[in-house]
């Protein structure tokens, strides 16, 4: 098993500089497209294999594996190694990030199969991959560190991959600076650890966490939170991750949702054993988790854009997982980490496949000397595709059914276990109303997602194709409608599959034993990282457990059967005008994204820019420039005495030594 860390983690790395070196050596290289993409592909597969390997070889009692090296810096009693650590919590993401990283880097080599930058898009791919396997496998917060930098790095030149469009550029910035704020945080946590325990590796701070102050253990954990709120995409730091899907749309589907947005709660999750040691610490987190999860979905609500209504979904499910976190169900968290990679990828990817397609025919229009635009992401365009898209459609139902919350599909058995824990938190931690009131946003939080999924089901694929009628120019685009290639809608059944089975690893107790008559547990999740990670008891009886899931259920029966009563067979705009009826005045603040954006600009970028011009630059040009000229104009001055001196005549030399050693014998003498 250990032989394999270096391999997991160092044939990503290879396929990034075999493509990105040979590209940049090489233009004939650039040509060799499926080269390019089948090489990507496999140095993420065979790390999968290897990772499966290991998964195979373990149980969920094994022991933690730490594989060192080498040492990576070490200064008087600071020491880190470069050393990674195989247990239960790190092979499950590592088998995630692996195996949906795969299936995306195969999806890519049809949806990227027209770009220039084909070669440098996969070795970004495939740098990333090295970097989030460092993060999730780093036996030690700085190697953890660099994998979160890492991926932050790597995120930054996906979303600005058409880096000459500017507002993707500036997409690309704003991730990259929003994320620096969180990281901050994180540095400072971590100083503060080994100021506590004298290390950095999760050995060493597990063993010591019980004896470090209960205030420090606050700050600890909610400064590492703070780092979370940016990775994971939470309030405060959310804003960035909608605008992210400037990127290509199989970067979002990798990226930002299924890999490194669970950084967060990967992070909280390995350090489970500390925050558990402050309710006020816990309670905090699920605070941020459920607002998140609210204020993402009533903006969903609104949107146009297919990749804004997933990209406020994803917010709003990882604002669930946070929920979870804060409720000691740390399971149910990873748990939903895991089915929400399956539904998430194969929903953006989805997405991909029909803008994908939408561009095609603008350019098959623009052949025909038809100069038609629009906005091919725009689903007011859409409407129909069903029946030209069999593949993406069925695939995209499958998952909207997955993440709606309805069995047997992989998301309802992870919600459900998020709003049971949230319920459950009520009765056993400390601050037990507030965690009521949680459940209580969660399901409305439920319902919200379960209608807007819907929603963008209907008005995309359902109806009739509606561009025609909206862009003038665009009769007969129909024609141009197609499926996507197999290497695209292939990654689209095998994530929509797993979208309907995952959630079998997850089944909760009370219903495996009341179909089985005995008490048995088929909950394969709880089995195997029970042993890793610090879970609130659940202390529910059956009669409640059912009557939650029931619930659920119900909750999200309600909003399928609302969205398609609004949007079943109306046009997208005539729907959205009665639902903005029936709202007022919160309508418009969603529809507005409640101007957190405009109050970052004006309370904090604005009052910064007015700050460095009129102080900064002050105290820079006076201040600063001053004493540089200063010094320089001394200088100057007496260069400027001093050529007085220096004449360049021997003559004038030779009489200032004679006169000088004249001086020196006067005074020797008298």
């Amino acid at each position: 098993m250990a032989e394999l860390i270096p391999f997991i983690i160092g044939i990503p790395l290879l396929g990034f500089l075999l493509n990105g070196l040979l590209g940049l050596a090489f233009p004939a290289w650039r040509e060799q497209k499926l080269l390019i993409g089948s090489l990507a592909t496999l140095s993420v597969f065979v790390p999968f294999l290897m990772s499966l390997s290991i998964y195979l070889g373990m149980t969920g009692q094994s022991d933690p594996t730490v594989v060192t090296l080498w040492t990576w810096m070490e200064a008087g009693e600071f020491s880190v190694d470069i050393a990674y650590r195989v247990d239960q919590l790190s092979i499950l993401m590592a088998l995630i990030v692996t195996g949906v990283g795969s299936l995306i880097h195969l999806y890519s080599i049809g949806y990227m199969g027209h770009d220039e930058g084909y070669w440098k898009y996969f070795a970004y791919l495939n740098l990333f991959i090295f970097a989030m396997m460092n993060l999730v496998m780093a036996d030690n917060l700085l190697l953890l560190f660099l994998g979160w930098e890492g991926v932050g790095l790597c995120s930054y030149l996906l979303i600005g991959f058409w880096y000459t469009d500017m507002a993707k550029a500036i997409a690309a910035k704003k991730a990259f600076l929003y994320n620096r704020v969180g990281d901050a945080a994180f540095l400072i946590a971590m100083y503060l650890i080994f100021n506590q325990v004298g290390s950095l590796a999760f050995g060493d701070i597990f063993a010591a966490v019980d004896q470090i102050p209960t205030n420090t253990v606050f700050i600890i954990g909610a400064l590492l939170l703070i780092g979370a709120t940016g990775k994971s995409a939470q309030i405060p730091l959310f804003v960035w991750l909608p605008d992210a899907m400037a990127g290509p749309t199989a970067v979002s589907a990798l990226i930002h949702a299924a890999t490194m947005v669970t950084a967060g709660i990967y992070l909280i999750s390995r350090m489970s054993e500390m925050y558990v040691l402050s309710p006020e610490l816990m309670l905090l987190v699920a605070v941020i988790g459920a607002l998140t999860a609210i204020v993402a979905a009533t903006i969903a609500l609104t949107q146009h854009d297919i990749k804004s209504v997933l990209a406020y979904s994803t917010v709003s499910q990882l604002g669930f997982m946070f929920m979870a976190l804060g409720a000691g169900g740390f399971i149910a968290a990873l748990f939903h980490v895991l089915t929400h990679a399956f539904f998430k990828a194969c929903l953006f990817l989805g997405s991909g496949s029909v803008i994908h397609t939408m561009e095609h025919v603008e350019h098959k229009l623009h052949d025909k000397g038809k100069q038609v635009h629009y906005d091919p992401q725009d689903m007011r365009n859409m409407g129909g595709l069903k029946k030209y898209m069999p593949s993406t459609y069925w695939t995209f139902l499958i998952s909207t059914i997955a993440i709606a919350g309805i069995p047997p599909l992989s998301g309802f058995f992870s919600k459900d276990e998020i709003l049971v824990m949230t319920f459950n938190a009520g009765t056993v931690a400390e601050y037990g109303t507030v965690f009521y009131g949680l459940w209580g946003i969660g399901i409305i939080t439920a319902f919200l997602t379960a209608f807007y999924m819907f929603r963008l089901t209907f008005s995309t694929f359902h109806g009739e194709f509606k561009l025609p009628n909206k862009v003038s120019g665009a009769e007969g685009a129909e024609q141009y409608l197609h499926e996507s290639p197999k290497t695209m809608t292939t990654p689209l059944w095998i994530l929509a599959t797993l979208a309907v089975v995952g959630g079998f690893v997850g089944v909760p107790n009370f219903v495996a034993s009341t179909f089985a008559g005995t008490d048995v547990s088929f909950n394969q999740m709880h089995i195997w990282l029970g042993g890793s990670i610090a879970d609130y008891d659940l202390v529910l009886s059956k009669p409640v457990e059912w009557a939650l899931l029931s619930g659920a259920v119900l909750i999200a029966a309600l909003g399928i059967l609302l969205a398609f009563r609004l949007y079943g067979k109306a046009e997208v705009e005539e729907a959205d005008e009665l639902v903005e009826a029936r709202t007022r005045p919160l309508y418009s603040v969603w529809a507005d994204k409640y101007k957190i954006d405009e109050i970052y600009e004006g309370g904090i970028v604005n009052p910064l820019v007015k700050f460095s011009d009129r102080g900064l630059y002050v105290f820079d040009m006076r201040i600063i420039d001053g004493f540089v000229n200063l010094v320089g104009g001394t200088m100057k001055l007496i260069g400027s005495l001093m050529r007085y001196i220096q004449t360049g005549v021997a003559g004038n030399y030779a009489f200032a030594l004679v006169l000088g050693v004249v001086l020196v014998f006067y005074l020797l003498l008298f």
